[in-house]
């Protein structure tokens, strides 16, 4: 060690082995230079106490000063304190106490500093600087602040050449610019461009949905985000929920994406109803939003069930649309027909009422028989709801019913109507038919069981798909195989096998139609 002062003196009753080094007193020892008013020199010990104006350079790219300081140069450790301030060319550091870990090119802090680069302000009460890395390790009460973000964390790896952030403790991003926050306990975030991926506890809060999975992905520059794995995404206007295990959201358009085992909760009337398919698409702003489930769409709430390909729901106006094949089971009976309409109160978000379009069909399984099911079928139908509970139901257009009346005491069956009118309107009571009111003369029969011809016990068109009605809410997961139904090309070659088995089939001619035929196609 080389020192240099314009006073030196010994004073060992006032500092015992020590030399007293006062005015201009300047240090050297391998590679570091100290500067100071006074110092204390203990030779044995090889120790160096600086006290006024201290000043600590290392190299080219560090200094350092503070109001006192201890060296001690056999160990290389550091103390400085009163007003510390460091800066190297990424960073300028200020706090009371420093130490500085020469061996290991380290300096630390147990009460309180503050960073500042050309990005971010950092605080907190303990931290490492690792000069080799330009890294801090920063714990406890920790917060990096930017014109556009403020990040609180009990842990974090900050460097100040890059901007890069890693984060081990539980953290909040809040933006400056529209509160947006994120929180994780594990992750990394790039304060520079603002991408961030977490993959603990990652919750995204945005304006209008908070955003839940084991791994969240964010660029805030793009309002881009992505999460990965028991997703939960909240609309926090709208009161609706969508889970699964890959989302993609668009801030900027907003949009939604969800795929594998993706479903869509909503509350009705206090009942959460389930909506599944292989694909979830959310979009528009909250009072104008449609959500859009695409192929093996099933539904389940407790009183309501369905099936379709597709559906298509606008929470602004209440209306949802399933196509493709829709089947939805209320209470004891399913509603069948070529597009299903599903109309809700938005004020009191209640079902309100149904329309179902061309091939309308609604079955209704006896309980007491095996075989026997009350039908109605017309060319449209449309429902009312009464608390959640279909309970008028008009049949517009083509109109026949089959039901089998029963003996309110015995529950024998008694006989079997069937009837035929242009508009026949139904009410029901806990899904079975109480009044049947016909809107236009009707034209029936009425069968005793033992005289009941076939082509009467099933209306054609009839198909019974309970096997695929969701029993319960995991059901809805569940993908069965595809349903056959009898298409009209299907019904035309039945017709032609049935005439050629009865050899029966007319000599062809340019212009001839297949001849009518009373056969109805049954499921087997």
């Amino acid at each position: 060690m080389q020192y240099y002062a314009e006073q030196q003196e010994a004073d060992e009753e006032k500092y015992p082995g020590a030399t007293l080094l006062i005015g201009n007193v300047k240090m050297i020892h391998d590679g570091i230079i100290l500067t100071s008013q006074q110092a204390l020199y203990y030779k044995d010990k090889n120790f160096f106490k600086a006290i006024g104006n201290v000043l600590i350079k290392q190299g080219d790219t560090i200094t350092q000063t503070s109001s006192y300081a201890d060296y001690d140069a056999n160990s290389k450790q550091a103390v400085s304190w009163g007003n510390v301030v460091l800066k190297d060319p990424t960073m300028t550091l200020t706090t009371d106490t420093l130490h500085f870990d020469r061996l290991n090119q380290k300096l630390y802090y147990k009460s309180y500093a503050t960073i500042k680069d050309q990005t971010n302000t950092l605080k907190s009460k303990n931290g490492n600087f690792y000069l080799a890395d330009k890294k801090f390790t920063a714990t406890t009460r920790v917060t990096v602040v930017n014109p556009e973000h403020h990040l609180e964390s009990d842990h974090l790896d900050y460097y100040t050449n890059s901007g890069l952030t890693y984060l081990y403790g539980p953290t909040t991003i809040t933006n400056t610019a529209n509160d947006n926050r994120i929180y994780c306990e594990k992750g990394f975030y790039d304060t520079k461009t603002d991408i961030s991926h977490f993959v603990k506890n990652a919750k995204l809060f945005l304006k209008e949905r908070t955003v839940e999975g084991d791994s969240l992905y964010y660029d805030k520059n793009k309002g881009f985000a992505s999460a990965t794995n028991n997703i939960q995404v909240i609309d926090t206007v709208q009161n609706f929920i969508t889970k699964g295990n890959y989302a993609e959201i668009f801030e900027l358009k907003d949009s939604l994406y969800i795929i594998k085992k993706a479903v869509a909760i909503s509350i009705i009337d206090k009942d959460s109803m389930f909506i599944h398919g292989d694909t979830l698409l959310v979009t528009g702003k909250p009072d104008k939003r449609i959500v859009r489930t695409y192929h093996n769409v099933k539904i389940f709430k407790s009183d309501l069930q369905g099936k379709c390909d597709s559906i298509h729901t606008n929470q602004e106006t209440g209306l949802t649309k399933m196509f493709k094949n829709p089947v939805i089971w209320s209470d004891q009976n399913q509603i069948t027909g070529d597009t299903i309409h599903l109309i809700s109160n938005v004020e009191t978000e209640k079902l309100d009422s149904l329309k179902v379009l061309n091939n309308s069909f609604i079955v209704s399984k006896d309980s007491l028989s095996e075989k026997d099911y009350d039908q109605i079928k017309g060319r449209n139908m449309f429902g009312k709801f009464k608390d959640n509970k279909l309970h008028i139901l008009l049949v517009k257009g083509n109109a026949e019913s089959v039901y089998f009346n029963r003996n309110e005491e015995t529950n024998v069956l008694e006989t079997i109507t069937k009837e035929i009118s242009s508009n026949i309107e139904f009410t029901l009571d806990q899904g079975q038919i109480e009044t049947i009111k016909y809107l236009k003369k009707s034209d029936g029969n009425t069968y005793p069981p033992s005289k009941l011809p076939d082509d009467v016990r099933e209306l054609k068109g009839f198909i019974w798909r309970e096997e695929e009605q969701p029993k319960k809410m995991q059901d809805i997961f569940i993908k069965d195989d595809k349903v056959k139904t009898p298409s009209k090309t299907e019904e035309k070659v039945e017709k032609i096998s049935d005439l050629l088995i009865q050899k029966k089939v007319p000599k062809e001619k340019k212009g001839d139609k297949l001849p009518k035929s009373d056969i109805s196609i049954k499921k087997q």
